[in-house]
């Protein structure tokens, strides 16, 4: 007998249109390596595909179990272990910071000047608990190249790499200035890299311990975490900058990669690898309330919490935002605590449910969860960095194409 053509709602024809259309317009032009992309709906997997190479430069084909570095879809995981936490009695979102971090307790705001010449001003509010989930922290990246606050950052190596750990982080931030007050503006940041040291600070362990223990091993989620180990070596993939021109080079070569050793910066903002399926046990929590065959990792409403619009009014991103940077379109967005939220779908230009939340990492990688839809898409490559294409965008309208 035949496959059926629609599954669990979904056309299985209209979603070979992802395949087509990645496959002519992404991977034959070679501007993306690869692609790996699975569609849920109801409970189960309806659609996935590997296509391109994983590694161009040895020809090795992408497979459903290729590993990728997700970066910022490590930011998700952080703030559900962060918010597990929460449901344990053992911080509330309106505390101030510095009850955890005493150093940060009179943070100032960068006036003007350079580093290490700062002229700063006090803050006119209190970083909370809150401001770091929903990035109103002050907090910035230095890849965003913005400020002078962000030209620091990159001089200190505060975005990973050298010899930073988290601990090394917390003492670093302590000594430099904010973008503005906290709760007064969105700024995209290593908020999250914070929370990761305070799910450290209040657990009282390592936060790759804290993770497997809580969050990896109740999933099944055997291939996520922060090292490569020698076993996932051959199903690495690599990862590609993009050039001028829609071409792309060789960044992280899987054979000498960083994420080959164990790493001294545990980055909850950044810093796991995982597979397409793994991933998916996670989203598939998240879209059935918490809980995953069995395995329960957040409470019902704790998550109906974290999907809300946190930003204050309820306003969307471009009313706050300071920056040009977000793993996800600004218009018609606001931010949850841990992932972006629309809330407006006809004002985001791109087909969706109001509800809908999720994320993306520096590569190019995104998922999302549409609790209308009882739905999960989470899409895989390795192309930094992630606005070289509007593949997202496109990814949306391909799969919310294929309902009936």
């Amino acid at each position: 007998m035949s496959e059926p053509s629609i599954v669990a709602g979904l056309s299985l024809d209209r979603l070979e249109n992802i395949t087509r259309h990645i496959d002519e317009n992404y991977i034959r032009p070679g501007k993306l390596p690869c692609a790996v992309t699975l569609v849920a709906r109801q409970g189960k997997v309806v659609w996935t595909r590997a296509q391109g190479l994983m590694d161009v430069e040895r020809n090795k084909l992408a497979q459903r179990d290729t590993i990728f570095r997700i970066y910022s879809m490590t930011k998700p995981v952080t703030s559900i272990a962060m918010m597990q936490l929460y449901e344990q009695g053992r911080f509330l979102l309106d505390d101030p910071v510095h009850k955890y971090i005493p150093a940060w307790k009179n943070l100032r705001i960068l006036k003007s000047g350079s580093w290490p010449n700062f002229e700063t001003e006090p803050s006119a509010t209190t970083m909370t608990i809150r401001d770091l989930f929903t990035h109103m922290s002050g907090l910035t990246y230095g890849f965003l190249n913005r400020t002078n606050l962000d030209a620091a950052y990159r001089e200190l190596k505060l975005d990973g790499g050298g010899h930073l750990t988290l601990n090394k982080l917390i003492e670093r931030l302590s000594e430099l200035p904010l973008e503005f007050s906290p709760g007064t503006a969105w700024n995209y940041s290593v908020s999250t890299d914070v929370l990761g040291y305070l799910v450290q600070l209040l657990a009282d362990k390592p936060l790759d311990e804290y993770f497997q223990e809580h969050i990896f091993g109740p999933l099944g989620m055997e291939d996520t975490g922060f090292q490569v180990r020698e076993d996932q070596l051959a199903r690495f993939a690599a990862c590609y900058l993009h050039q001028p021109g829609d071409t792309m080079k060789l960044q992280d070569d899987p054979e000498r990669s960083r994420y080959l050793r164990t790493p001294s910066f545990l980055s909850g903002g950044g810093g796991l690898v995982s597979t397409v399926d793994d991933y998916y046990c996670f989203a598939q929590a998240l879209c059935q309330g918490g809980e995953f065959r069995g395995q329960r990792i957040i409470g019902r409403k704790t998550l109906e919490f974290m999907r809300r619009n946190h930003l204050p009014g309820n306003q969307d991103l471009p009313a706050l935002s300071i920056g040009a940077f977000s793993e996800t379109p600004y218009e018609g967005s606001g931010f949850g605590l841990g992932f972006s939220v629309k809330t407006d779908v006809a004002r985001s230009l791109t087909n969706g449910s109001e509800g809908e939340y999720g994320w993306g990492g520096l590569a190019s990688t995104n998922f999302f969860v549409d609790p209308e839809e009882d739905m999960v898409v989470i899409f895989m490559t390795q192309l930094m960095p992630s606005s070289s294409y509007a593949v997202r965008q496109e990814l949306r309208a391909l799969v919310h194409g294929a309902l009936v």
